[in-house]
């Protein structure tokens, strides 16, 4: 009678360098690789509209990998536990194999499904460094404290630490006969999507990996913060879903070298930061990481104004509009944007967190929780009451104003960086022009700001 082991695909939607995979089959003569649709994700508002397409495509192409090697992908609805255990009774499978994962979701699915195994001689073997480069916990600081506080010295025993090898795709995969599964989610059954969202799956992530190394990456170091430019890899969407290996691209970049190279790879490292910040500390998706005790306005206008793109801040507006056009944000927008609701508007970070996850793609908790808090002054910068300026912002990484006419259409006629201060617009150069006025002045916030944080 054939062996038979249990795969729980969950952010690694991948063949290729998936160490649990791999261990399955060195586990087993057989393997089903299961993804569960838990009705538990959309209880808590995460099945955001652009991920399901997103995943869509990615359980779609995993499939098709699954095919030509002689498997196919396994898609269950209902609670995860349940499902392994179903899929365990009725295969006889001696081993769950699932990655490691940091979200309280992702805890308490390990846990149900451990509890669910209980007494059915069934093994539950969770992998490290799957959905991360490096696995957090790998390395700590002395004094026995749990975790890194400050990115600066945790990239450095990072980078001596060392990301593990790259593992081949498997040659072939044996699913078991009369293993049953519902039909694969179709993208275009996803509503209210962004119009401009990126395609997803392994394939896709492979190619843009490989358009990436050979060519943009080279000027990373210079070229990241180019808004109109561009110049950043896009490649978050396919880390958060794993179509895209951690590890694997932390390898090939370094072989590639360069300061591109290097710059890309700190990028990765902050991703697994953040992963070992919310691994120690899973409060710190809807908790202050570093209470300030701020004491959070809650404008309603103020606050549409800044999801639609209508503040009168040109480079905050484009930045969002490209939010809702894509599903994607330039990672300076990001910054941009999450300043200017959290410092200018001083508008609690929660609010703008739950707003990317509604719409980003690439959004999960580790990566836009703290990255939210890091910017709100409430995480881990170790300079907490920084502010930035949009008008400053914009001059200096959107100068002729390429960004803004791309994403402000009411803008495009404007001339250089007169772009970025419209307000200041007079006479001809202002008539005609459907812009709202700023929803709030920089000096008046900022003092406000200074007030609330006790600065002044």
């Amino acid at each position: 009678m054939s062996s038979v082991a249990v795969v729980l695909f969950t952010s690694d939607l991948r063949l290729h360098d998936h160490p649990v995979l791999r261990a399955a089959l060195r586990d087993a003569d057989e393997v089903v690789p299961l993804f569960v649709r838990d009705d538990a994700v959309h209880r808590a508002g995460f099945d955001a509209p652009n991920r399901l397409a997103f995943l869509a495509d990615c359980l779609a192409d995993l499939d098709a990998g699954l095919r030509d090697r002689g498997g196919r992908l396994i898609v269950r609805r209902g609670e995860s536990a349940r499902e392994v255990k179903r899929v365990v009774e009725e295969t006889g499978a001696g081993s769950v194999h699932i990655a490691a994962g940091v979200s309280g979701y992702a805890a308490q699915r390990e846990e149900r499904v451990r509890e669910a195994l209980a007494g059915t001689g069934c093994e539950l073997r969770v992998h490290d460094a799957v959905v991360t480069a490096l696995a957090p916990g790998r390395v700590v600081p002395t004094g026995g404290k749990d975790h890194f506080a400050v990115f600066t010295p945790y990239f450095r025993r990072w980078e001596a630490e060392g990301v593990r090898g790259t593992l081949a795709a498997p040659r072939t995969v044996r699913v078991p006969d009369g293993v049953s599964g519902d039909t694969l989610p179709d993208r275009d059954t996803a509503k209210n999507v962004s119009p401009g969202l990126a395609r997803g799956g392994e394939q896709a992530g492979r190619k843009l990996v490989t358009s990436w190394l050979h060519g943009p990456m080279a000027d990373y170091e210079d070229g990241h913060d180019d808004l109109a430019g561009d110049a950043t890899s896009r490649l978050s969407p396919h880390l958060h879903f794993g179509t895209v290996s951690a590890a694997e691209l932390a390898n090939r970049a370094r072989e590639k070298g360069g300061p591109g190279g290097e710059a890309f790879v700190r990028q990765l490292a902050w991703r697994d930061f953040h992963h070992q910040v919310l691994a120690a500390r899973p409060d710190a998706s809807w908790s202050d990481y570093r209470p300030r005790h701020d004491r959070w306005r809650s404008d309603e206008d103020e606050i549409a104004a800044w999801k639609s793109g209508r503040t009168g801040y040109p480079l905050v507006d484009a930045a969002m509009r490209q939010l809702a056009h894509e599903g994607w944000m330039h990672n300076r927008g990001r910054m941009l944007a999450a300043s200017f609701l959290t410092k200018t508007l001083y508008v609690d970070w929660r609010v703008g967190a739950r707003h990317f996850l509604d719409l980003l793609v690439d959004g999960d908790v580790a990566n836009n929780q703290l990255n939210w808090q890091w910017v709100a002054g409430t995480g881990t910068d170790t300079r907490p009451n920084r502010v930035l300026n949009p008008v400053i912002q914009g001059k200096r990484f959107d100068p002729d104003g390429a960004y803004v006419r791309r994403w402000v259409p009411e803008l495009a006629e404007v001339e250089g960086p007169a772009i970025h201060e419209p307000w200041k617009l007079e006479g001809l150069d202002r008539a005609g022009i459907d812009y709202p006025d700023p929803v709030v002045d920089l000096a008046e916030a900022r003092s406000r700001f200074e007030r609330a944080r006790g600065l002044d």
